[in-house]
């Protein structure tokens, strides 16, 4: 479903040029939960944005749905995000002047859908997630974890067939963090790809594999 073939990637400023990643080939099949874990600064991020095509490797190859992506044009690779990711990350990114249904229709409004038809699918991932009775509350009006909840809603709302996490529990305590890694095995089970970037061994255990990433390299 996802394969990367080595690729690379640097960041270059008016003075010095910094190597991120490095030859990375990986590839992920469909259905499976990868943990991706490594010291701070060692490219995870980086990893995950080139895997849902946030950002555009130096050189190498990405495949989705065995398709190559990397020449694509940005409409293109944002009508793809789209149509087959979701995305959550450690920071919610909730907008706090709309309400928690309006958040989570957001990433429908780029779609053709009915009005009625957005605001129904925002309700059943809300429901998915046990939120269905906070719909109409604003994010500073809910905890950490239900914010978070929001945010996989809003990233499942589409029925992405993979979905991207860049430490979704960093910000919660033991309890909500369970709960939402809790949320992210369901949605495997149902058949959701997950790619989740996590500094939590036992979180990271979890998952169907872990992939070790090491200034920009992969290692065993």
């Amino acid at each position: 479903m996802i394969s990367l073939n080595s690729v690379s990637k640097t960041y270059q400023t008016d003075t010095v040029e910094t190597m991120a990643l490095r030859e990375i080939d990986l590839h992920i099949r469909e259905g499976e939960f990868v943990s991706i874990m490594g010291p701070s600064g060692c490219g995870k991020s980086t990893l995950l944005h080139l895997i849902g095509l946030l950002d555009r490797p130096a050189s190498g190859a990405i495949h989705i749905h065995g398709q190559a992506v990397q020449d694509r044009r940005d409409t293109e690779l944002a009508a793809l995000r789209n149509q087959s990711f979701g995305f959550v990350f450690q920071s919610f990114h909730l907008i706090n002047d709309l309400r928690v249904i309006d958040n989570v229709e957001l990433p429908l409004l780029y779609r053709k859908c009915a009005a009625s038809e957005r605001r129904e699918m925002a309700r059943a991932a809300l429901q998915r997630v046990g939120l269905n009775a906070r719909m109409e509350h604003y994010p500073n009006q809910l905890s950490g974890g239900q914010q978070q909840r929001v945010a996989i809603a809003r990233a499942m709302v589409g029925q992405p067939k993979i979905l991207l996490a860049d430490e979704p529990t960093g910000n919660l305590d033991s309890q909500m963090g369970a709960e939402v890694m809790d949320i992210l095995l369901k949605l495997n089970q149902e058949g959701t790809t997950v790619v989740m970037v996590t500094h939590d061994e036992h979180q990271a255990k979890q998952a169907h594999r872990i992939v070790r990433v090491f200034d920009g390299q992969l290692v065993a």
